[in-house]
């Protein structure tokens, strides 16, 4: 299990994560909603993070709403953000700032500075294609390197 709730003191292979709740990332339509975040964290396992090359300090969690990210991500889930890895790795996921709309997609490079965004829902949410030097591109915060599914 990768995050426990409770409040006694961390364990040594354990770091609190900020959980940013004041704007939660959109996994659909785009809906966010402003929700105060009142120092709220979550522990979650050092060794898994250093396993897989995440500074605690690049790290954060939010929540997934919609579900064009459907069957991986599903409408809720809490995502781990890693806003030290902006750089495009084809088919993996990211959180990104559209326009203030902020969305979670697999992104893959093409030519000429471009990039696919591609939702895993893809019978309701059609692929986009974005030059990144165009301002109305998205801007990536960072690759999701995790999340929480319940069904």
């Amino acid at each position: 299990m990768e995050i426990v709730d409770g409040d006694e003191p961390l364990r040594p292979d354990e770091v609190w994560l900020p959980v940013f709740r004041e704007v939660e990332f959109a996994a659909g339509d785009g809906a966010t909603q402003v929700i105060e975040n009142h120092g709220a964290r979550e522990r979650f396992s050092l060794p898994r993070l250093s396993r897989a090359g995440i500074q605690p300090e690049n790290a954060g969690l939010a929540v997934a709403k919609g579900n064009s990210m459907e069957p991986s991500i599903h409408d809720g889930a809490t995502i781990g953000i890693d806003k030290g890895c902006r750089q495009v790795i084809d088919g993996k996921i990211y959180a990104l700032d559209h326009g203030g709309m902020l969305r979670v997609k697999r992104l893959y490079r093409m030519p000429l500075n471009r990039v696919r965004v591609v939702s895993d829902n893809g019978d309701e949410y059609p692929e986009e294609a974005y030059s990144l030097t165009d301002p109305d591109a998205p801007r990536i915060i960072g690759r999701v390197f995790w999340w929480e599914n319940f069904d």
